[in-house]
């Protein structure tokens, strides 16, 4: 059975920082292309970013400079980390598994609020 859990999610001011983490089991991710997607209630999922089995990665426009994916595949885990959060980041914040099927977590709360 393939899991993929989201952990790393809570409140945090605007400015502030968060590391969400994706653990998976049930699957090896090496050859996976991993991804975080995020959605606010109300509005589509929309993918943040994405990393390859190769290591290259893609970010939307909106996350540039801010946010930095990374993967760490002796420990089946893949990283978003999240600086200079804004309100608008605000959302439920999923992980997403691409290769051999596709997989998703259950996600991750964020709130970025004063």
């Amino acid at each position: 059975q393939v899991q993929l859990v989201e952990s790393g999610g809570g409140l945090v001011q605007p400015g502030g920082s968060l590391r969400l983490s994706c653990a998976a089991s049930g699957i090896i991710i090496n050859p996976y292309a991993m991804g975080w997607y995020r959605q606010d209630p109300g509005k589509q999922r929309e993918l943040v970013a994405r990393i390859g089995s190769d290591s290259s990665t893609y970010y939307a426009d909106s996350v540039k400079g801010r946010f930095t994916i990374s993967r760490d595949n002796a420990k089946n885990t893949v990283y978003l980390q999240m600086n200079s959060l804004k309100s608008e980041d605000t959302a439920v914040y999923y992980c997403n598994a691409i290769w051999a099927g596709i997989y998703w977590g259950r996600g991750t709360q964020v709130t970025v609020s004063s």
